[in-house]
Order: structure tokens, then C-alpha cells, then sequence
């Protein structure tokens, strides 16, 4: 869960800084968005980042960019002839993510694709994925995934944000009427840990993130 308590507190105390350029990014999204809460932040953003270091990855696609924070912090680990598709279905954040693109010095790096994943994905189907990051409407994991996972190579990893869905994919949390979301969350959260194709790790890290090695 999202959550201001002292273990997230002590977390972020203890986790590598917040680049500057990425604390500005923190500020703005606070000030100019209703919806801050969905971007990556800060222990979240330094995970990403570390696991862009580790794997160095050739290609990476990240499905629902926001406005650019978490782009940001996997392309920190990209191969020098690596790069980074994005995909952003609101038209509106185009400008920001492409300004803080071009102040990162990436903008040969990172592609922006302005559309519904479900119709710019076709569109890349030749490239072979090293690492995947997909947060996007959660509605469409499941179909994200499928979508990808033929095109992520052997080793190569997947990681899904918002898994714990504020705490209500529990088995304990009663459903409220008008919840669409939660079971789909639910649903996709249960088939990725029995799917023979991947290897699964559930961190509850903030809103929850699953790491889906591919065999």
C-alpha cells in the first residue's frame, strides 16, 4: 500500500537520494497533477533504477508512462546502445515528459509512443524485450502481458506496479459494489503465479510490485 508510515519513512532514509532532476519531476507532478500518487517516487524509482544497472538492458518498453518519472530512472541503466520505449495514452502529458526526457539528455534513447498500448504494441513487434515495466489501467495486465511476454527474451524480466492494489487484492478485504478494478488485479495477480513461463516474485514494495522472470 501507499502509505506515509514510519517503515516507508525509514525506507526512503535509508535508499540511495533522489536525483535532483527527478525530485523537480516529484515537485511539478505534486503541484500540476490530481493524480501525483501515480507516479513512481522515490524508493520505487531507486529499485527501478538498480535493476536497470544490473541487467543493462539493450531494449526496455514501459507501458503507461505518466509523466516520465519512472522512464527516467530505467533508462539510468541503459546499454550505451540502448533503448527505451514508452507508452502514454493521454496526449496532455506528451510536453513534461518529453521536457524532462531532453533534461535527462536521453531524448536518442527513449522513444515516446502517444496512444492506447494495445494498438501502438503491434507496432513493435520486432523488437525483443530485456525488461518490461508495465503500469498502465489494471484492468488490461493480463492483456498486457500476453501482448509482451512472446517478445521478452530468455532471462529477460517483467515487472507489473500496483499489485497489492491498495491492499485490497487481500483475501481478507470484502469487495465494494462498484469495485471493477480489484478483481482483475486479483485475477492476473493468480494466473502469473501458477504460469509456467515466468518466474515470479511478489515485493510488497508501495502499492506492490511483481518481478516476473522469464524461463
Amino acid at each position: 500500500m501507499i502509505t506515509n508510515d514510519p517503515v516507508q519513512d525509514y525506507a526512503g532514509q535509508h535508499t540511495a537520494p533522489e536525483p535532483p532532476l527527478l525530485a523537480q519531476l516529484t515537485r511539478e507532478t505534486h503541484l500540476q497533477t490530481m493524480t501525483a500518487r501515480m507516479s513512481s517516487g522515490h524508493v520505487q524509482g531507486r529499485f527501478l533504477s538498480l535493476m536497470s544497472h544490473l541487467m543493462r538492458p539493450h531494449r526496455v518498453l514501459e507501458i503507461g508512462t505518466f509523466c516520465g518519472y519512472a522512464t527516467l530512472c530505467l533508462a539510468e541503466g541503459l546499454a550505451p546502445d540502448g533503448h527505451l520505449h514508452t507508452i502514454e495514452i493521454d496526449p496532455e502529458k506528451e510536453a513534461r515528459i518529453r521536457r524532462y526526457v531532453a533534461a535527462a539528455g536521453i531524448t536518442s534513447q527513449v522513444c515516446l509512443h502517444i496512444g492506447a498500448a494495445l494498438d501502438v504494441l503491434p507496432e513493435l513487434v520486432d523488437e525483443a524485450w530485456d525488461l518490461v515495466f508495465i503500469d498502465a489501467d489494471k484492468r488490461n495486465n493480463d492483456a498486457y502481458f500476453e501482448a509482451v511476454i512472446g517478445q521478452v527474451r530468455p532471462g529477460g524480466l517483467l515487472i507489473v506496479d500496483n499489485v497489492l492494489w491498495s491492499g485490497k487484492v487481500l483475501p481478507t478485504h470484502e469487495l465494494k459494489s462498484g469495485d471493477k478494478d480489484t478483481p482483475f488485479v486479483r485475477a492476473f495477480n493468480d494466473k502469473v503465479a501458477r504460469d509456467a513461463r515466468v518466474e515470479p516474485v511478489f515485493l510488497p514494495l508501495r502499492d506492490g510490485l511483481l518481478l516476473l522472470r522469464k524461463k
